[in-house]
């Protein structure tokens, strides 16, 4: 390996390498997807739930906030808030007793069940079945109520399957079949869901007139095949639906598995993570995308129907404490400044990247480092030693390291923990973590008197993607290998990968960036530092830390980074979730 550092601000390359992904074309998602509602590198979580290693797990009821949302029923029993029932059955999906009945007081419990009947031909049977004219009992009520057809589609469906224990939802291939019934002069419930519900409680019911309506049939999926057929796509539940439904906007697998890998989307909104979300989801004051690309360019907001509990559950992710990271104090970097390119990079002005540490090694400062919050600095393996935290300091706030104030604040190392599987041949597994000595014995720690902000930690590989232009940042040293004493920057563009340049060097967990003629590139003494990307809020998310590459500012030869968000588990394992989780926790 050539270029032990790698990568300067004053950085290199983006080479001839495809900006395309592996997706196929057209708006169907690839055959199967692993990925499903409770996949938290996707979707975020709900408010009864934590993102763990990928996937939304359940919260404990006391987990939940207490003071916000109502008082709800479930089989007749009261609990103090939404999120608390929600928890439970979170916990016990199997159970029946802890669905959502109706808000508090307890009255009665919200029942549903499928009839043959007609409202012309009468009661023809009641008998059990997997298909037929939807019927429910409100919680205040003991009259049996029809659902109008009006906005009854494959959502509410598989919400009132699942009520009825069928857990895949709806055969959608029938659901289109399901509503011709005429109704007379009567009542009906117009029912909206989000789909992912498992009581048709919990959806916004209103009562409507069906003089001259239909009413709302259903068929549960109840089919059990070892594989799908050619033409159908197969949800991460089994179920299979016909390819040309996933990655319409519709969650017809009823787990959502058919909308979260696809390239594009024939219906509903593109998220940048390739996600397809309903279009009414586009400007309606809640992120759905991971980037919050579906809130951006709103000119105002889109009206909504206030659903009861749709609102609760949005006060309560309101209320969830969100960790403030990635937004350098003010004055900030304008988003035309970020996406200026400048040949070698261009200094860096006071506080632009309030999460850019030096780290000096003795006397010497020949790698940099992010701050994440608390007392903790991310680097490169390859940076630092573990047996030997005394022979690192933490610089702070270092703009220039020739006339830097004497004040500048610098930080002892308490300890190294360089990752177990770090192999120093390959540089795979190239990250560190440094404890910086809480000098000031303050809860800030590191953030005491000073300007310094962390940077956000990616929680899902697929935030950013290739194409995206991301801006690394150090004292790297410039072509040539002259020495550089101002911090520089720079914007690389990711790759889709550098296999192609690398071979077998370039491994899983890393990432390459650069620029097509090698303009921008990190190079040696940039090490450890940070590249990091802009979601459309301008929050700066560290994506990459400064590895490895071939020589420095090569055409055809990109910078290599540690890939930060494949290892969030790991950091978090040390520093403890609460100090880097922005969402989610």
């Amino acid at each position: 390996m050539t270029k032990l550092c790698t990568v300067s601000v004053l950085f290199c390359l983006i080479f001839v390498i495809t900006l395309t992904g592996f997706f196929p074309t057209g708006g169907d998602a690839i055959n199967t997807c692993k990925y499903n509602a409770n996949s938290c590198l996707k979707v975020f979580c709900a408010p009864w739930q934590k993102c763990v290693s990928g996937t939304c797990r359940c919260k404990l009821p006391y987990q939940c906030p207490k003071n916000f949302t109502t008082e709800v029923c479930t089989s007749g029993k009261k609990k103090l808030t939404y999120c608390q029932q929600k928890s439970l059955e979170c916990s016990s999906p199997s159970n029946p007793s802890f669905r959502f009945s109706s808000e508090y007081p307890c009255i009665d419990t919200f029942s549903i069940k499928l009839t043959l009947e007609t409202p012309s031909k009468g009661n023809v049977t009641d008998k059990a079945t997997n298909k037929g004219i939807v019927k429910v009992i409100l919680a205040n009520s003991q009259i049996e109520s029809f659902i109008c057809a009006e906005g009854w589609g494959i959502k509410e469906a598989n919400v009132a399957c699942k009520h009825l224990e069928y857990s895949n939802g709806a055969n959608v291939s029938a659901h289109s079949e399901m509503s011709a019934f005429k109704s007379g002069d009567q009542h009906c419930l117009k029912v909206t869901c989000r789909g992912l519900e498992n009581s048709l409680a919990e959806c916004d019911i209103r009562n409507i007139s069906t003089q001259g309506r239909q009413i709302a049939g259903v068929e549960c999926y109840t089919e059990k095949k070892t594989d799908c057929e050619a033409g159908e796509f197969t949800c991460s539940n089994g179920k299979c639906i016909p390819l040309n439904f996933s990655c319409n906007g519709e969650n017809d697998c009823a787990d959502l598995s058919d909308e979260v890998c696809c390239p594009t989307c024939s219906r509903g909104f593109h998220c940048k993570a390739d996600t397809c979300i309903p279009m009414e989801y586009r400007c309606n004051g809640e992120m759905d995308c991971l980037g919050g690309e579906d809130e951006f360019n709103c000119t105002e907001k889109m009206t909504r129907v206030n659903y009861d509990m749709d609102a609760e559950r949005r006060l309560l992710k309101k209320s969830l404490p969100e960790l403030v990271c990635g937004v350098p104090p003010e004055p900030k970097p304008s988003k035309a400044t970020r996406k200026k390119r400048v040949i070698g990079g261009s200094f860096a002005t006071k506080n632009q990247f309030p999460w850019q540490v030096a780290i000096k090694d003795g006397t010497a400062v020949n790698c940099g480092g992010i701050y994440i919050g608390g007392c903790w600095v991310l680097t490169a393996a390859h940076c630092v030693r573990a047996n030997q935290p005394q022979r690192y300091l933490i610089m702070v706030e270092l703009l220039d390291r020739l006339t830097y104030d004497g004040d500048l604040d610098t930080f002892p190392v308490k300890s190294v923990k360089v990752h177990e599987s770090y192999d120093p041949n390959t540089y795979e597994n190239d990250i560190a973590l440094l404890e910086a000595v809480n000098i000031y014995n303050k809860p800030e720690c590191m953030q005491t008197d000073n300007n310094m902000v962390p940077a956000c930690l990616p929680w899902s590989p697929f935030q950013f993607k290739s194409g995206d232009t991301c801006t690394v940042s150090g004292f790297g040293r410039e072509k040539g290998m002259s020495k550089v004493f101002h911090l520089k920057w720079g914007n690389v563009n990711l790759m889709n990968n550098c296999t192609e340049v690398y071979k077998e060097r370039f491994l899983d967990k890393m990432e390459c960036a650069g620029t097509y003629d090698g303009s921008i590139d990190a190079c040696k003494g940039d090490s450890g530092g940070p590249l990091v990307c802009y979601d459309v809020n301008n929050v700066a998310y560290l994506w990459g830390i400064v590895s490895w590459g071939e020589n420095c500012g090569v055409p055809g030869f990109p910078g290599v980074y540690t890939k930060v968000a494949e290892y969030y588990e790991w950091i978090a394992r040390h520093v403890g979730k609460p100090l880097i989780a922005k969402y989610n926790i």
